[in-house]
């Protein structure tokens, strides 16, 4: 248990059983009445983000939550695969755990799990992973209908806007968070 004055950015708690994770917190002190924290929450479950307001001083229940790096092993069914590289233990984690980070998962990547007393809560991939595409339509000269990009799909089944130039078989830096096209690789 801490009070409402431990709350930081990144701290996770345990409010009517579910768990939230502060994205961004004030405190707060008017010129009449109490203190009090103003917070912006995120479910790690779901993803929700909701807006709280917690009086100072009151009682909240923080939530350990443990954060380590897994290597993606493969996929079994509908689950992923992941090993721990410090145990060499491996966890199975459900494909609504995982998300769309699936979309930028390589056999062999490095993660983050965050995991609550054993249970796999979410995983965080690096800001940018560097994929093949294996599809995409060859882009005609003088076509700016599209503001000059294409659809091209890369070799985990994701789709992404690319410029015309590119082709078949290049690798490209792509943003995790958002799904963009950051530039060629060249090997």
């Amino acid at each position: 248990m801490a009070t409402s004055n431990d709350i930081k950015n990144g701290t996770v708690l345990r409010i009517d059983g579910n768990l939230w994770s502060v994205i961004e917190f004030q405190h707060v002190k008017p010129g009449k009445g109490g203190a009090f924290v103003r917070t912006k929450m995120k479910n790690v479950l779901s993803g929700k983000v909701v807006d709280k307001t917690f009086n100072a001083g009151i009682k909240v229940e923080t939530a350990n939550v443990d954060r380590r790096d897994f290597q993606y092993l493969y996929m079994d069914g509908e689950d992923f695969v992941f090993m721990d590289t410090d145990t060499y233990d491996q966890v199975n984690v459900p494909a609504a755990t995982v998300g769309d980070a699936k979309d930028y998962m390589l056999e062999g990547m490095n993660i983050m799990l965050a995991s609550n007393d054993g249970t796999p809560l979410y995983i965080e991939l690096p800001t940018s992973v560097v994929l093949e595409i294996t599809y995409t339509e060859p882009g005609l000269q003088g076509d700016r209908s599209t503001g000059g990009t294409k659809p091209a799909t890369l070799e985990t089944g994701a789709e992404i806007q690319v410029p015309l130039f590119l082709e078949q078989g290049v690798k490209v830096k792509v943003d995790t968070r958002t799904g963009d096209y950051l530039g060629r690789v060249t090997d």
